[in-house]
């Protein structure tokens, strides 16, 4: 992308939606850890989550006549095998650190996302590349640890990290493939391979890493709620919005706006709403929380405060 926005008022709808999906994604940490909680396993969680979210978008895109092109397909497999890796690393990295601190650190991201975009010659802007740079002090400020090991680094943290990057490649490579593909062919195709591969690969682990014992957790109705949330807000609705309006944001522009997911999911893990997980975070970490949200605004008006100058230049010149 060449950082044209072509329509200003679909630009609008999309920070708009992208800012919604962040919230929606920042809660879906405490829903996945709620069931690792319950003793359900990591393949079986992405498994049912994801045939769930892959049901109900395939409805909606065979109501809504969605065109399953060729080219469509192959975008939605992509991203799929990109999305399987990430939600692996990141379910399975929740097992060993908190909820917070995973969402923070998959948050880097939005430090990843540019480095990637520049792989296929897209423009960095300016503001986007301060944007990015300051969001990643302020996830910097959120995770580290000072008196910990390591800093607190743990096993958890490095799956996270590893993930990161991989969000970095499913952002850009959504931010291309969503401008020639329908969204709704590559929400369903790529949700419905992660609960493919998912399954085949949970079908050969042992316990407690396979699908056996799943009435104990399942029996409970505040897993299947959680499982809800994570099939039909974190993953078909919020994977047809982010393959819709990405198509109206540029990859980097899209990644800070995303960084507000982890300020999200340690609001609510802070906040003890969800049963058994209740974190703490200092004024270190609330600072890096307030940078996270001035790089999103400096990403946003950043590039109209610089054109109201250069105009304003233009003007007296």
């Amino acid at each position: 992308m060449s950082g044209a926005v072509p329509d200003p008022g679909k630009h609008r709808l999309a920070v708009i939606a992208m800012c919604l999906l962040a919230l929606v994604w920042g809660a879906s940490f405490a829903a996945m850890k709620f069931t690792l909680n319950a003793q359900l396993s990591v393949g079986a969680m992405l498994t049912l989550r994801f045939a769930l979210g892959a049901l109900c978008l395939g409805i909606l895109a065979r109501v809504f006549k969605a065109p399953f092109t060729r080219q469509a397909v192959q975008d939605g497999l992509v991203l799929g095998g990109c999305l399987t890796v990430v939600f692996w690393l990141q379910a399975d990295g929740l097992r060993f650190t908190s909820t917070a601190k995973s969402g923070f650190i998959t948050g880097l991201y939005v430090l990843f996302t540019p480095m990637v975009s520049l792989l296929f010659r897209d423009r960095l802007k300016r503001s986007h590349a301060l944007g990015a740079l300051l969001a990643a002090l302020g996830l910097f400020l959120l995770v580290h640890e000072p008196n910990a090991q390591f800093g607190g680094w743990n096993r958890g943290d490095t799956e996270t990290l590893i993930c990161a990057v991989g969000c970095g490649f499913h952002i850009a490579f959504t931010a291309r493939y969503s401008r020639r593909s329908s969204g709704w062919v590559l929400a369903t195709v790529q949700v419905a391979v992660v609960a493919v591969i998912s399954a085949l690969i949970t079908g050969f682990l042992p316990a407690p890493h396979g699908f056996q014992d799943l009435w104990k957790p399942l029996s409970h109705p505040s897993v299947w709620l959680a499982l809800g949330y994570q099939a039909f807000l974190a993953t078909a609705l919020a994977f047809w919005g982010m393959s819709t309006f990405q198509a109206y944001l540029g990859a980097t522009e899209a990644a800070i706006i995303y960084s507000m997911e982890p300020v999200y999911t340690a609001l609510i893990a802070m906040s003890g709403w969800v049963p058994g997980i209740q974190e703490h975070l200092g004024p270190v970490q609330l600072l890096g929380g307030a940078l996270l949200f001035s790089a999103m605004l400096l990403a946003e008006l950043g590039p109209r405060w610089l054109k109201s100058r250069a105009d304003e230049a233009e003007a007296l010149g």
